[in-house]
């Protein structure tokens, strides 16, 4: 080794901390050389070969090159590396990619050969590291306690791994930077402004404004499509302007990790080039201050690309690199008023991630994520949505257990629903799995994915046919990765492009609603939405495969049409017949249907025309509950009086209609609003209430009362005290006041003119006291009825005494 890095003198205390304890968190700053030369510094230490992750490909080809370059020899010696589709193997030290060691380990959890493992970059927190990480702790305790593990960063906060290591040992190294002066915007940008606009203006700026001070600039931006627009903008700088991202082609990438030429170099970079990467004599970095990731809500099981400010550790990162071999410069795309607003860290991606892939992979290590040591645990709703989706494509039983289907799904590189789509449709899955796996070849093209197949397929023909232009690396890459995938099948099951998507997104089939707008509602439940100039628009059935993750409605960006036909071979198992006979407040009757239903989707709807009075009869109840109960006044009276005995149940509306079976047996012919208005509630309260109910009402709260005559008069039960009405001289001789259910009558007493004169809840009370100033005044008004000076000694009579007498 030569061109001694700052790591090095960190070595010896690594070396020593590894061999006392087989475990340490390593910390060094960027540049130090981490990377580079761990791995080497430990290979005559360590019995077995060493493993390496790296969070993305390009680092894993780029760490491994450089290796091999120190040790003076070819990648594939004693240094290689394992990338998606790629394999350079190695003797002793062999730099994978994450999810390559979920895939080593999930086949031979001991680890067999292997005697140390090193995760670098664990700062940025993949999903894949983090899982990574538990397997070889579990591994590590219960098969290898001779397995090495190390956990090597620039940023991170080392105590929580440390502790999660079982209290590893933390070594940190120095870094060599050199001072970096930060420049920011004199004031924010406003509201709304154009991204690219502003980032290639602040280019040109630096650019010019560093010409003097010599070496490459690096600019950071959000993606692809970002670098390329801003490359068009800085054709007139005079530099060789060279894109830096993960998608690129590898000849493409090496070019902007290659030494200068004699013209200055701007590289255009994503998050790649923050850590792990060297790029050769940077002195500038321009920091748009955007990065860009998925997030996953579990609401709607979809993800969806954002772009959102960096954190303040990502910027530090960024910056740093204007610092590496000599001083430098760092312009910042925000003021410096802003920088509180950042937030400290990025999520970790097991917060933010589609977990059905994590789910599958615990499932298939036989563990639930608390039985594994995770950093950060990953959320329930997320699992939750996780393990739903693996038992729509049969990888969970019923009991969230993996299947052998499951199984199969764990072996391949894929998410499990591109597996499930490529193990039951075959080789013809091939270009679609690949496809639905990377990013979209076409620009600017329709939203039709079987305009994407063609051009895999035959790029040639593809161009003859349609003006959209196919980038060629992306093709060829898919056309790879379609072959590779094509050998991991059996046999081709014939199905059309949409039959085939619709195995990988069964909760993404959309039917399209009535009206001239192109909008569906998935099979999911959820709604989506496309433009209505796309020839898609029309399309009555399709598969959405890439969507906006709007919560409310998506929009569709890209989908297959689909054949009802197929559909019904697919999924034929899953429609079903449903019979539904409820009641609808907006057409205000009972709506009685026959539908075939696949999930959310109606996909046939017709009037069921022989419904059984029951199912009628629910359906009515459930208007009552809408429009409440059609009382009279008899039926009001009724119910009041059946509210005053506690034994009968309570008979407020509520509570009537909570339980409202009582109610079935007359609501089998309501059809409409105003059968149910019509409807008499004497005889359902009666049946209700039974037929001991309505003797004990009859006894106790009875309907009239019976006067010494042997007149009815009905009791009043509208207010909060029964009432009746009657001409005084009708209770003469009563000495007892009536009561009804234990609660006395409010009496009023009327003249004979049918007059109030007296109200009265004490009668005996009344015959003695005002009944004689009563008795007074009416004398004289109505001298032909009897005043008798005893009420209680007189007969009660309706009468008048006979003329003349």
């Amino acid at each position: 080794m030569t061109d001694r890095l700052p790591i090095e003198d960190a070595i010896p205390d690594l070396r020593d901390a590894l061999a006392r304890h087989g475990r340490a968190v390593l910390v060094a700053p960027p540049g130090a050389g981490k990377t580079t030369r761990v791995p080497l510094a430990l290979m005559d230490q360590i019995k077995g070969r060493i493993v390496m992750l790296e969070p993305r490909r390009l680092a894993a080809r780029a760490a491994a090159t450089r290796m091999a370059a120190t040790l003076g020899e070819a990648v594939g010696k004693r240094v290689g590396y394992r990338i998606r589709g790629e394999s350079v193997p190695g003797t002793r030290i062999e730099v994978v990619t994450e999810g390559i060691l979920t895939r080593m380990i999930q086949s031979d959890p001991s680890l067999d050969g292997i005697g140390c493992v090193i995760f670098d970059e664990f700062h940025e927190r993949s999903l894949n590291a983090d899982l990574g990480l538990a397997l070889v702790w579990e591994a590590r305790g219960a098969l290898r306690d001779d397995l090495v593990l190390l956990v090597m960063s620039a940023t991170l906060d080392a105590e929580p791994v440390a502790a999660l290591l079982d209290a590893a040992p933390i070594v940190r190294a120095e870094g060599r930077a050199f001072p970096v002066e930060t420049r920011y915007l004199d004031r924010p940008l406003p509201a709304g402004f154009r991204l690219v606009d502003e980032a290639a203006r602040l280019i040109a700026h630096a650019e010019a404004e560093t010409r003097e001070t010599g070496g490459s600039l690096l600019a950071f931006l959000p993606g692809e499509g970002e670098i390329h627009r801003v490359m068009a903008k800085l054709g007139a700088t005079g530099c060789e302007v060279l894109p830096l991202y993960g998608a690129l082609e590898a000849k493409a990438q090496q070019a902007a990790l290659s030494p200068p030429g004699d013209r200055r170099r701007i590289v255009l970079a994503t998050s790649i080039a923050e850590t792990s990467l060297t790029i050769p004599n940077v002195r500038v970095v321009v920091d748009a201050g955007r990065a860009r990731g998925a997030r996953f809500d579990p609401g709607s099981g979809m993800s969806r690309l954002v772009t959102e400010r960096v954190s303040r550790a990502e910027a530090d990162q960024r910056r740093g690199r204007a610092g590496r071999v000599a001083p430098g410069i760092c312009y910042r795309m925000w003021a410096l008023t802003e920088e509180g607003a950042l937030p400290s860290f990025a999520p970790p991606e097991i917060m933010v991630a589609d977990l059905a892939a994590l789910a599958l992979e615990l499932a298939n290590w036989g563990a639930a994520p608390a039985d594994l040591a995770f950093l950060t645990p990953p959320p329930d709703a997320a699992m939750a949505e996780a393990r739903e989706l693996l038992q729509g494509v049969q990888a969970l039983d019923g009991q969230g257990r993996i299947t052998d289907h499951g199984r199969a799904l764990a072996h391949l590189p894929l998410h499990p629903r591109i597996g499930h789509m490529l193990i039951s449709a075959g080789r013809d899955a091939a270009e679609l799995a690949a496809l639905l796996s990377d990013r979209d070849p076409l620009r600017g093209a329709p939203i039709d994915l079987t305009l994407r197949l063609q051009a895999i397929r035959d790029p040639k023909a593809y161009a003859a046919r349609h003006p959209w232009e196919a980038n060629r690396g992306t093709i060829q890459r898919l056309r790879d990765e379609a072959n590779r995938l094509r050998r991991m099948t059996v046999d081709a099951r014939e199905l059309s492009p949409g039959a085939m998507a619709a195995l990988a997104y069964p909760d993404r089939i959309g039917l399209r609603r009535k009206g001239d707008d192109p909008r569906y509602v998935l099979s999911g439940g959820k709604g989506a939405i496309m433009d209505a100039a796309d020839p898609l628009a029309r399309q009555r059935l399709i598969v959405a495969l890439d969507l906006d993750g709007d919560t409310r409605e998506a929009r569709v960006r890209l989908a297959a049409p689909l054949d009802e036909t197929d559909l019904r071979v697919i999924y034929g198992d899953r429609i079903e017949t449903l019979r539904i006979c409820e009641w609808s407040r907006r057409e205000g009757r009972v709506m009685a249907r026959e539908q075939e239903r696949l999930g959310a989707l109606i996909l046939s709807d017709r009037v069921w025309s022989d419904v059984p009075e029951d199912d009628i009869a629910k359906a009515a109840l459930e208007g009552l509950r809408q429009e409440g109960l059609p009382w009279t006044r008899a039926t009001s009276r009724l119910r009041a009086r059946i509210a005053l005995l506690d034994e009968l149940g309570p008979s407020d509306d509520a509570s009537l209609l909570a339980d409202g079976e009582w109610l079935l047996p007359w609501l089998g012919r309501v059809r409409n609003l105003a059968d149910l208005r019509a409807l008499d509630l004497t005889e359902p309260l009666k049946a209700k209430i039974g037929w001991a109910g309505q003797q004990m009402l009859d006894q106790q709260v009875p309907a009239h009362f019976v006067t010494p005559l042997g007149r009815k008069v009905a009791i009043d039960y509208d207010h909060e005290t029964p009432s009746i009405e009657l001409r005084l001289q009708e209770l003469f001789g009563v000495t007892r006041h009536p009561v009804v259910g234990g609660r006395p009558l409010r009496i009023s007493l009327l003249s004979p003119g049918g007059k109030p004169v007296q109200v009265t809840m004490d009668l005996p009370g009344f015959w003695a006291s005002s009944y004689a100033d009563v008795r007074k005044d009416m004398r004289g008004r109505y001298p032909r009825h009897p005043w008798p000076e005893d009420p209680t000694e007189a007969d009660p009579t309706t009468r008048a005494k006979p003329r003349g007498t």
